[in-house]
């Protein structure tokens, strides 16, 4: 569920030639690791530096941190929508449920993530505008099975992920059961 929007977001920030698209990779793959490590307060030389690249050159493609941040979390949104789509074949529940998951999953270990998602960018809404597009099929498909309340919005689903992905957690197994008791209070009641 690749939003055309998105891809033409991030496409259109990549430099066209070759040299200067490889340092711009470069440093959205730094930037990922620096910022998973470091947060949002991350260095900038640290990304540049593990880029192999100067600092003059993340400022080239990355006039602010935001837009860096930006770039990162860009491609990594869309792929976890996609995810949804490869849900069809599973039991209404289960789908949105696999996919809830994956998606607490992946924004518990990019914190970051949901303080961009906060931002009110043109990225971060075509952002969120893809997170909330993957999910509401998922979303109807359960309702119309009546396994999920006929009450949760997509918008709610999403905000439990959020909430649930910035708690901290003793374990991986603790986060996962908080997620499973969420899930189990989205469905109808007897």
């Amino acid at each position: 569920m690749t939003d055309p929007h998105v891809a033409a977001l991030l496409e259109q920030r990549r430099p066209a030639r070759a040299d200067a698209r490889r340092n711009f990779d470069s440093l959205v793959e730094a930037g990922r690791d620096v910022f998973a490590e470091s947060g949002l307060s991350a260095s900038l030389e640290e990304i540049a530096r593990r880029a192999g690249v100067g600092i003059g050159t993340l400022y080239r493609n990355f006039p602010t941190r935001d837009s860096l941040i930006e770039a990162v979390y860009l491609e990594e949104v869309a792929a976890v929508a996609a995810y949804a789509d490869e849900l069809g074949d599973r039991e209404p529940f289960d789908a949105f449920a696999a996919w809830m998951r994956r998606f607490a999953s992946y924004a518990s270990t990019k914190k970051v993530l949901l303080d961009g998602l906060n931002s009110d960018s043109e990225v971060m809404n075509a952002c969120r505008g893809v997170v909330t597009t993957a999910g509401a099929p998922l979303v109807a498909r359960a309702q119309d099975a009546e396994v999920l309340r006929s009450d949760v919005t997509v918008d709610d689903a999403i905000r439990l992920v959020y909430g649930l992905a910035g708690v901290a957690v003793t374990s991986p197994d603790q986060g996962d059961r908080l997620i499973g008791i969420a899930l189990d209070g989205l469905r109808p009641r007897a």
